[in-house]
């Protein structure tokens, strides 16, 4: 059984954007990997705003989730309270609400991998202490 992938906007982006300097190796992480990839809302609210000039861009981030390779079981209603306490901690990062409901579901499924681009998850700790393990490029 693999580990389920925690997806973020930047793969999620790359993924869709042939312009984006990263889709070559989105394309390849997401070949290698077994859907469904696992989300929140807030992430694909992000995804759709950062394709919004893209012809198709939100689009596609909703036939994504529509067809089941990409699914958003997170609940942020029923996680207020965990997802405020990392806000918090990490007002100085600072981190925004995407980043807090994906170190929540780090918690939620101990053997994911988040799969990003963004440098802050060498940061975020699950539990308090505990590395997330991630899934990104070596630039980055």
């Amino acid at each position: 059984m693999t580990a389920p992938i925690l997806l973020d906007a930047g793969p999620l982006v790359a993924f869709l954007n042939r312009r984006d300097r990263h889709h070559e190796w989105a394309v390849s992480q997401w070949a290698g990997a077994s859907p469904p990839f696992l989300t929140c809302e807030a992430v694909l609210a992000e995804a759709c705003f950062l394709l919004r000039r893209s012809s198709g861009g939100s689009q596609a981030v909703m036939q994504l989730l529509a067809r089941g390779i990409v699914s958003a079981p997170f609940c942020l209603e029923d996680e207020t309270s965990a997802v405020s306490k990392l806000l918090f901690r990490y007002a100085s990062v600072p981190m925004s609400l995407a980043d807090g409901c994906l170190v929540r579901m780090a918690e939620q499924y101990p053997s994911a991998i988040v799969m990003t681009l963004d440098r802050d998850f060498r940061i975020y700790r699950k539990h308090g202490r505990q590395v997330i393990p991630v899934q990104m490029p070596d630039a980055c």
